[in-house]
């Protein structure tokens, strides 16, 4: 089937060849780009941290790993409030991180580069890249001045960055491969 197009530069019509996409492409397109897991984000704070850009309904989808997070460096002060500062980039370099957090506290606790997360087959870990204040996931300290930098993340876990008195706060949710399936199957796969 074709479709017709006007421009509105150009009051021509122009015949744009429009082929099906076979249902099985369709599928896997919709696997892509569903999300593996999300970060949702528990709290004001956390939810002002984060570009409304990258947040879907307080959650951050997670489709490709590693996923690293960090401090958002480019910002300003505007009205006695941190806003972050969007510019558009010049070159086609690789950015630190993912998703960038902006962190309004006095003493800071999302460091530049301050985690990622991993898959490995259906595992996910939690990596400090070197963060000054760590990351609790649940009770278990990684990074900053704890003697690990590693742990593994399971559905549900409680993700602090910073200290014990940091605002960021996130939960870790897991859609296993029957759910995405289900989704991209047409479904009603529901979220837990």
């Amino acid at each position: 089937m074709d479709r017709q197009c006007i421009r509105e530069t150009d009051p021509q019509t122009v015949t744009i060849p429009h082929p099906s996409i076979p249902m099985t492409d369709k599928k896997k397109l919709l696997e892509t780009i569903l999300p593996v897991a999300v970060l949702k984000a528990l709290n004001p704070a956390t939810e002002l941290a984060v570009s409304p850009s990258v947040m879907i309904a307080g959650m951050i989808p997670l489709r490709l790993f590693p996923f690293r997070v960090g401090r958002e460096t480019r910002v300003k002060i505007v009205d006695g409030r941190v806003e972050r500062v969007e510019r558009l980039r010049s070159d086609i370099t690789k950015p630190s991180n993912d998703l960038y957090l902006v962190d309004e506290g006095r003493m800071l606790n999302i460091s530049r580069e301050h985690f990622q997360i991993e898959k490995d087959d259906n595992t996910f870990y939690l990596h400090d890249r070197g963060s000054s204040h760590g990351t609790i996931i649940g009770d278990y300290k990684i990074g900053g001045n704890a003697s690990e930098d590693t742990v593994e993340l399971k559905d549900g876990d409680s993700i602090i960055i910073g200290n014990e008195e940091s605002p960021y706060l996130f939960k870790f949710i897991v859609f296993d491969d029957v759910e995405v399936r289900s989704r991209a199957n047409g479904s009603n796969g529901a979220l837990r």
